[in-house]
């Protein structure tokens, strides 16, 4: 990491919010450099942040901490990293296209309430990677329509190792296996992704850390264990 938008996605993408990074003028920092962690090569994220502002920034800043400035440094240094943050969104914005964006308004829309209480609610549980997975997905079926392969395809990138198949001969149904313990935070992201993604017409029937019985496969076949198709 060395600029100060490549630490805000990281600081997002660990579960952390933004607004918790503190930058501060650093002491002894590179020229060559925007960030001036006392690791070099330090991946991890920290709540104080030094920053050389004039990397990038120095017709903005250049008399904000000059030598004979002695008086209002709280407040300079409040200043700078207010200043900072905003500098940070605007090179993140810069940055994006129009998929992005797109992103961005359906997750806003999510926290508006615009899909319903349950995504509302259940959409917290998800990671910030997560949740862009189901955003992405949920534009792909406006442009597509194709909820089968969508669900399957969320589900599996959620999920990783999970098997979904398609059961259509007697009615239209959606066997799930999910090589984990079923706990209430996974169970409520099956439903939002069901309440999203399934089918009007569909069912979905969940099976959690043990596959069920397939005829003909014999590593399903456990007795007394699961279901049997």
């Amino acid at each position: 990491m060395n600029y100060i938008w490549d630490l805000l996605i990281k600081t997002e993408d660990e579960g952390f919010q933004t607004k918790d990074i503190y930058f501060h003028l650093a002491q002894i920092y590179s020229p060559y450099m925007e960030l001036s962690p006392q690791l070099l090569n330090s991946q991890v994220v920290e709540q104080h942040v030094e920053v050389n502002p004039y990397y990038r920034y120095f017709q903005i800043f250049k008399d904000l901490f000059h030598p004979d400035y002695t008086s209002d440094k709280e407040f300079r240094d409040c200043l700078l990293d207010i200043t900072l943050h905003f500098l940070a969104e605007i090179d993140r914005m810069q940055g994006m296209n129009k998929k992005e964006f797109y992103i961005r308004f359906i997750l806003r829309d999510i926290q508006a309430n615009v899909f319903g209480k349950r995504v509302h609610d259940h959409i917290k549980l998800f990671s910030k990677k997560e949740q862009e997975i189901v955003a992405l997905n949920m534009l792909r079926l406006y442009q597509t329509g194709e909820e089968i392969y969508l669900i399957k395809d969320t589900l599996k990138n959620i999920f990783k190792n999970c098997f979904i198949y398609v059961k259509s001969e007697e009615k239209a149904e959606l066997l799930l296996y999910i090589q984990q313990k079923k706990t209430e935070k996974n169970s409520k992201k099956v439903e939002l992704i069901q309440e999203i993604f399934l089918p009007v017409g569909y069912h979905i029937e969940v099976y959690w850390q043990y596959h069920f019985g397939i005829i003909g496969l014999e590593e399903t076949m456990m007795l007394d264990r699961i279901a049997l198709y």
